[in-house]
Formats: C-alpha cells, sequence, structure tokens
C-alpha cells in the first residue's frame, strides 16, 4: 500500500472508497486512513481559505484536483496565503 506522508509507519487501509469514482477508488488502495485524515483537514483549509462552496461543480472540480496533487503529485498544489492569518477582524468592525 503506497502512503503520502507516513511510508514508513502507514495507518490502517481506509474500509471503503471516500466517494464513488476511480479517484475514490484509487484513494482506497493507496492512501492510508492517517493520509486521508490530514488531507480531510487540508481540505478545510482550502474550502475556507477560497470560500469553496462544495455543492457546486467548479468548486468539486477544483478540490479533486488538488486532491490529486496533494495526495499523488498530481498537478499543482494550490497555495494557501497565511501571512495574515489573526490580523483581518470581522466585516465592519
Amino acid at each position: 500500500m503506497a502512503c503520502c506522508k507516513h511510508p514508513d509507519n502507514p495507518g490502517p487501509p481506509l474500509a471503503r472508497p471516500p466517494f464513488r469514482s476511480e479517484l475514490g477508488e484509487r484513494i482506497q488502495r493507496e492512501i492510508c486512513s492517517r493520509c486521508w485524515r490530514d488531507w480531510l483537514q487540508h481540505q478545510t483549509l482550502l474550502i475556507n481559505h477560497f470560500g469553496l462552496d462544495p455543492r457546486k461543480p467548479e468548486s468539486r472540480e477544483f478540490l479533486y484536483a488538488q486532491t490529486r496533487a496533494v495526495l499523488f503529485g498530481e498537478g499543482e498544489v494550490a497555495e494557501i496565503d497565511v501571512s495574515k492569518q489573526g490580523t483581518i477582524g470581522p466585516p465592519g468592525g
């Protein structure tokens, strides 16, 4: 089993594909549960940073592309600028 971040100490495999597609089946085959959990945390950062709505097809396509980039090294990983983290207040405040 391949594992993107923990090749020497992989977590248990995923019990089932995370979604119904070829990509979901590949993730189940090649990514351990620890790496998948790490990806889900990163995905949340992407959703919040870019203001994505996973119900919209263009947001889902972006997230699928980022899944491939982060887990399999296929494509460019989107950068999250954290230089202003904690310095931006609420609107009007």
